[in-house]
C-alpha cells in the first residue's frame, strides 16, 4: 500500500493534488498570478502573487524562500495562508532557483541577490496605488531569512518589520564542512565556482519530520538535488559569518523563529540574534522538537501553532486590523 501511495504522489502536479491552480486558489479564498521581473543587471525572475480575494489588503510580505528551493511548490502553502489572513504577498525565485534564470543552485553574490529582490519589491510597492500607506513586511525562510536581514540592511527604514523562520545567521556545525575541508573550497572555487562537487547530504530529508511530507517536498519538480556548488557554498559561508559578526546592527522589528531540533541553521545564533539585535520590538519563539522545515514538514498541529504565532505578531503591528 506505501509503495501504491508512492506511485500516486509522484504524480502531482501540484503539492496539494490535482485541482488546477486557479480553481484551487478560488477555493482557498485567495488570488494569485504569476509573471517574469528584469532586474536592473538584467536577470529576468520568476514572480508570484497571492492576495486576498474580496477584501482590500491590510498589509503587504515580501518573501524570500532558501536555498535550493522555489516559490512554486510547498513554499506556497505559507502564502497562501497570509492572503487568507488578509495580506498581499509578494515573491520571486531566486537567480539560479525555480523558473528563474541563472545556473541552477549557483548564488555566486548574494549581494547582487538582495539588490534583485529589492528592486522587486519597490517595483510592487511604486506600481500600484491600493498599497499606498500599507505596512511592509519581510518574510525569509532559512537562507532567505539571511537575505532579508541583508535587505534590511540595505534598506534600514524601508519595512515595518521582518519575520524570520530558522535564519541562516550561521549553518549549523552538523551539516557545516569541517576543516580545513572549507579553506580547500575556497582555494577552489576560485577557479572552479561551478563545480558541484561538495559533500554534504540532502537537506531536505533533515529539514522535513513528517514521513509523507517528506515524500511530496520531494515531488517538487524545481528542487535541486544536486550537491552544492563550489561558488555558493563559499558565498554562504562568507554571509553567515558576515551576519554572525552584525546581530548587533539589526534594528528593524522582527520575530524569529526556530526549532530546537533543526540540524540545518543553528538555533542558538537565533537566540543570540534576539539577545544582540538593538531592535527595540523583537520576539523569539523556539519550538521544542521541531526541525527547519516549521511552516510545511511538522505535523499539521505544530505547523498551526507556528502560523498563529506568526499571524498575532503581524495582527499587533497592522493597526489592530485582523480577518476573521
Amino acid at each position: 500500500m506505501e509503495s501504491e501511495n508512492q506511485k500516486l504522489l509522484q504524480s502531482y502536479p501540484y503539492f496539494w493534488g490535482y485541482t488546477p491552480e486557479q480553481d484551487y486558489y478560488t477555493q482557498q479564498r485567495i488570488t494569485s498570478s504569476t509573471s517574469n521581473f528584469t532586474t536592473p543587471r538584467g536577470i529576468t525572475l520568476f514572480t508570484r502573487s497571492w492576495l486576498p480575494l474580496t477584501t482590500p489588503p491590510r498589509g503587504i510580505i515580501f518573501m524570500v524562500h532558501g536555498y535550493g528551493n522555489d516559490i512554486s511548490w510547498t513554499f506556497q502553502s505559507t502564502s497562501i495562508f497570509f492572503a487568507q489572513m488578509g495580506f498581499a504577498c509578494f515573491a520571486l525565485d531566486l537567480q539560479g532557483h525555480g523558473h528563474s534564470q541563472g545556473l541552477k543552485a549557483f548564488v555566486p553574490n548574494v549581494d547582487l541577490v538582495v539588490h534583485d529582490c529589492l528592486s522587486f519589491f519597490t517595483y510592487i510597492r511604486q506600481s500600484n496605488t491600493n498599497f499606498k500607506g500599507l505596512p511592509c513586511f519581510l518574510y525569509g525562510e532559512s537562507m532567505g531569512a539571511a537575505i532579508s536581514l541583508l535587505i534590511h540592511f540595505a534598506d534600514p527604514q524601508g519595512f515595518k518589520g521582518a519575520i524570520l523562520v530558522a535564519p541562516m545567521c550561521k549553518i549549523s556545525d552538523k551539516v557545516r564542512p569541517r576543516w580545513p575541508i572549507p579553506q580547500i573550497l575556497t582555494f577552489l572555487a576560485k577557479f572552479f565556482p561551478t563545480w558541484a562537487i561538495v559533500p554534504t547530504p540532502d537537506l531536505m530529508y533533515k529539514s522535513v519530520k513528517v514521513d509523507h511530507k517528506k515524500v511530496i517536498a520531494d515531488m517538487n519538480p524545481m528542487r535541486y538535488r544536486g550537491k552544492p556548488r563550489l561558488g555558493t557554498v563559499v558565498e554562504l559561508l562568507r554571509v553567515t559569518d558576515l551576519l554572525n559578526k552584525k546581530l548587533c546592527d539589526v534594528s528593524v522589528p522582527f520575530i524569529v523563529l526556530h526549532g530546537s531540533a533543526d540540524v540545518v541553521t543553528d538555533p542558538q545564533v537565533s537566540v543570540e540574534l534576539y539577545e544582540k539585535a538593538r531592535s527595540e520590538d523583537k520576539t523569539i519563539k523556539v519550538y521544542d522538537g521541531m526541525m527547519h522545515s516549521l511552516l510545511f514538514g511538522e505535523t499539521d498541529e505544530n505547523v498551526q501553532i507556528v502560523r498563529n504565532d506568526i499571524l498575532s505578531w503581524l495582527n499587533d503591528r497592522c493597526n489592530g486590523r485582523t480577518v476573521e
